[in-house]
């Protein structure tokens, strides 16, 4: 139990920090549009999770994780803390919250995106071998192996 409530104390720490640190230019805020399992759309501005990857449309797990982005999110308002640099699509990268918890943690940690190494560097390691050694979201599906490697892309 205190090594959750230190986990849960260092979250908002951070998200603390993250926030007062970071100009209102910075940040995304309101409502939004689920598109997939890791991406978002506030005010017309299209938000790519940075770190992870979730089944894309035509993959086993697209449905999954779309529905349970959307179940979390559940029409609250979102901080999102944008990134410097835009993906390949010219969409907007971000560390997305709901009620002060990273989205990006939530769908690693429950098997609805993996962590991106490519991208992440390992930020979502722990969340992502929780989930797969608990077999859960995707991980308990027969996915296509592609989804994985690319998962692990350094």
């Amino acid at each position: 139990m205190k090594k959750l409530s230190l986990t849960l104390f260092s979250i908002l720490v951070l998200i603390s920090y993250s926030i007062s640190n970071s100009s209102e230019k910075n940040l995304a805020k309101g409502k939004a549009r689920i598109i997939d399992g890791d991406t978002i759309e506030i005010d017309k501005e299209k938000i790519r999770f940075g770190g992870i990857n979730s089944p894309e449309r035509n993959e086993v797990g697209y449905k999954l994780a779309k529905d349970k982005l959307t179940e979390k999110i559940e029409n609250r308002n979102l901080i999102c803390v944008r990134e410097k640099n835009k993906d390949r699509y010219s969409r907007t990268v971000a560390e997305c919250f709901v009620n002060g918890q990273s989205l990006s943690s939530f769908m690693v940690k429950y098997g609805y995106a993996c962590d991106y190494l490519y991208y992440s560097k390992g930020k979502y390691a722990d969340e992502q071998k929780y989930a797969k050694a608990n077999k859960l979201g995707v991980w308990k599906m027969k996915y296509d192996s592609s989804w994985e490697s690319k998962c692990r892309k350094k």
